[in-house]
């Protein structure tokens, strides 16, 4: 073992089945470090939302090197943080904070997770038009990732209009005009879509359903999750019933840790050996 100690954690709501710190700590393993990784469940600790400035206080006094952020915390984090990556400010959504001389420090590895996931899982799939649910944190990141992978036009649905008219300004401004529209009629939107990806919460073990009706499903879509406790979410099992091309959540799940991995401890991780981690873990 070497003397380099981590202590890093998640916080969130609802997030016991997270495979985020097995990944965490069987990489640490790997490369004979301290690692110790925490969940840090507002559910479980029966607090609300306001608790948020709290509990990253707590973790930055008891030493933690770093938190990772999830639903629905990766906007609501940013007023509390010193500093931002510029991938981070661009995309408006923090997930990852690293505490650094005394500084607290915001990351995106979201993005990079997921388009790396897109890459490996659907590499040839068609992107003219893709239709994404949700423009929240995590949603956010998504859509700089479809837009930087060549989606050529993203409709967002979103239940609260103006949080996706401003990802909408957003990503017209970095990727150029008309490249992202607010969507009105989903089922319009799907009929003429190549793709689908789930970044709301709907679906996930605390939340199930989907999140949209699935008879608005085709063959003709890819459909993707980011959900990944379950793997297999009712979308996804209705979109394989169609014959659709499926991506789940495990492979942002993997790629974002990786990231993050790296921004804790200054070393690369083996992302491979991760992947293989996260499979073992059924």
């Amino acid at each position: 073992m070497t003397d380099q100690a981590i202590l890093a954690g998640l916080i969130g709501r609802g997030i016991q089945l997270s495979r985020t710190p097995a990944l965490h700590q069987h990489e640490g393993d790997a490369q004979a470090l301290r690692y110790l990784y925490r969940l840090i469940d507002a559910d479980q600790l029966q607090v609300d939302d306001g608790a948020l400035p709290g509990l990253l206080e707590a973790a930055q006094r008891t030493g933690f090197t770093g938190l990772n952020i999830t639903y629905p915390f990766k906007q609501a984090i940013l007023p509390l943080l010193d500093e931002l990556s510029d991938e981070a400010r661009g995309i408006g959504a923090v997930n990852t904070v690293v505490f650094k001389d005394g500084k607290r420090v915001g990351h995106n590895t979201d993005c990079l997770g997921f388009a790396e996931g897109l890459r490996r899982g659907l590499p040839d799939v068609a992107r003219r038009q893709v239709v994404q649910m949700g423009a929240g944190g995590a949603g956010a990141a998504v859509a700089h990732a479809l837009l930087g992978e060549g989606v050529e036009r993203l409709v967002l649905f979103e239940v609260d209009h103006a949080r996706a008219q401003a990802l909408v300004d957003n990503l017209n401004g970095r990727f150029g005009p008309g490249r992202a529209v607010t969507g009105t009629d989903l089922a319009a939107a799907l009929g003429q879509a190549d793709g689908l990806v789930n970044t709301t919460p709907v679906g996930m073990a605390k939340l199930p359903g989907t999140p949209l009706p699935t008879q608005l499903l085709h063959a003709r879509l890819w459909v993707a999750e980011i959900i990944y406790f379950p793997l297999h979410t009712e979308l996804l099992r209705a979109a394989q019933a169609l014959g659709c091309r499926t991506l789940d959540g495990g492979s942002m799940a993997v790629f974002q840790a990786v990231k993050a991995f790296e921004l804790f401890t200054g070393r690369a991780a083996d992302a491979e050996r991760m992947q293989a981690h996260f499979a073992r873990l059924g």
